[in-house]
């Protein structure tokens, strides 16, 4: 038996071979890349939804966990002119959400570009460079089909060909990949090794939300429109001398309009439907709906980019008593979930080289965070600090028939880390360096910073003084 999961109306022709949409069948057109190149070049809000994202992802960067002086050598490097690895990661994004596929390139001291990087071979200084290459600027070797290997699905090397027409071989380890809009369909395994470009699926929406915008523009010269009824019309055009005349008669009322502000027309004679001669009108077109038309095109392309209009237009949002706050909280969310989903596992093996060639070793304590997307305003954070400080009043208890429900030791650290990481008061961590903390003091009762002022000696007594 034949089964159709579809609906079906035979008498109104819903789901038959009368409906019209039976016939929309989805095809796939590749964008070229010079296609893509002049979109990005070209359409400014295209070029938004190609940066945008890697902006934002990158914008705050990290903070990396360690001791200072393993920080300021890990930032050093970080920010070094041939390394500026935020900058390079940002590029990178971009790129491969514009074509579909980039790496980053590190040039290490020493290594054979050929061979597998052995990254805990990996000495101080090593790390000399970073280079971004699109997909189209480097040509992936044969693809690797053992499952048990880490680059199952990438390719086994990479070539990249200088300008003077060089050959340079590189192993995978030594690339680091970025894709644009993931491919699914695992049947083109061996033969695609990039993703799609971001603009493949969102090229409808963006390419209409532009039109709509072009073609509202090229109305404006018709906003007022001279309409003038002239009768036999027709057969004063059928001779060249009929239509310089035609043309000589409404160039000299041109010049009238011009000199008396008003339009000069011929009303004796009549035409041959009997109305009298040559009538003039002026027709406008309303622009009342285009705005608003506009706006839906340009919400279905922030809703196709998955950005929202707000941080797309750079507009406030409309309707009552709408700030736009939740969306952009929303969207910084998924930027964060990207952060940790995406960009960390790509940077994992370059933050391994980074650690060793900055550091010279490798602390397993030294990890970072993402540094927080949304800022908080003054109230926000006073309103914070007074929270956390009601919840470690609470913890601590007031003492007697309340008792503290930890050490009081292990809360004050505790509470000083947080502070410090979400900068409520700003210098706490050199204040704490310099005078110590309720811990230390306690641990250290001798230790000046800690120690109460000694009392002072009593006073004599009245009949002592006399």
């Amino acid at each position: 038996m034949l089964g159709f999961d579809s609906l079906r109306n035979l008498i109104s022709g819903l789901g038959t071979a009368k409906d019209k949409s039976a016939a929309n069948v989805h095809v796939l057109r590749v964008l070229s890349v010079d296609e893509l190149s002049a979109m990005h070049r070209s359409d400014w809000l295209a070029r938004k939804v190609i940066d945008i994202i890697p902006n934002d992802m990158t914008r705050e960067w990290r903070d990396w966990q360690a001791d200072d002086a393993a920080i300021e050598q890990i930032e050093a490097v970080e920010k070094s002119p041939l390394i500026n690895l935020a900058a390079k990661v940002n590029q990178a994004l971009q790129t491969a959400r514009l074509y579909g596929g980039a790496v980053i390139y590190m040039g290490i001291d020493g290594d054979d570009p050929t061979q597998p990087l052995q990254v805990e071979r990996i000495r101080r200084d090593s790390l000399r460079y970073l280079h971004v290459l699109s997909c189209h600027e480097v040509k992936p070797g044969d693809i690797e089909q053992d499952v048990s290997s880490e680059f199952y699905g990438e390719p086994g090397e990479y070539q990249v060909t200088g300008a003077n027409g060089a050959v340079l071989t590189v192993h995978p380890s030594r690339m680091i990949r970025f894709s644009g809009a993931p491919i699914l369909d695992r049947r083109t395994v061996s033969t695609t090794v990039w993703a799609d470009s971001v603009l493949q699926v969102v090229y409808d929406a963006v390419t209409n939300a532009t039109s709509a915008q072009q073609h509202v523009a090229a109305m404006l010269p018709e906003v007022k429109l001279d309409v003038i009824t002239i009768p036999g019309l027709g057969e004063a055009t059928k001779t060249e001398q009929g239509r310089n005349a035609l043309i000589s008669r409404f160039t000299f009322a041109n010049q009238a309009k011009s000199l008396l502000n008003a339009v000069v027309i011929d009303g004796n004679g009549k035409g041959g439907d009997g109305q009298a001669g040559e009538k003039w009108e002026q027709k406008q077109i309303s622009f009342a709906q285009m705005p608003e038309l506009i706006r839906q095109f340009l919400e279905v392309a922030a809703g196709a980019a998955d950005i929202p209009v707000t941080r797309l237009l750079g507009t406030s949002p409309g309707g009552l008593n709408s700030t736009g706050k939740s969306d952009l909280q929303n969207y910084y969310d998924n930027i964060a979930a990207r952060q940790r989903v995406e960009l960390s596992p790509a940077l994992w093996r370059l933050d391994e080289v980074l650690i060793r060639s900055a550091t010279g070793s490798r602390d397993p304590a030294i990890h970072y965070r993402w540094a927080p997307l949304w800022g908080l305003s003054e109230t926000e954070k006073a309103t914070n600090l007074k929270t956390v400080a009601d919840a470690a009043r609470a913890i601590a208890g007031t003492g007697g028939a309340s008792p503290p429900l930890m050490p009081i030791e292990a809360l004050s650290d505790a509470l000083v880390n947080r502070l410090i990481e979400d900068g409520s008061l700003p210098g706490l961590e050199a204040a704490i360096e310099t005078y110590g903390n309720l811990a230390s003091q306690e641990d250290d009762p001798e230790d000046e910073r800690g120690a109460l002022p000694p009392a002072a000696d009593p006073e004599p007594a009245d009949e002592a003084r006399t």
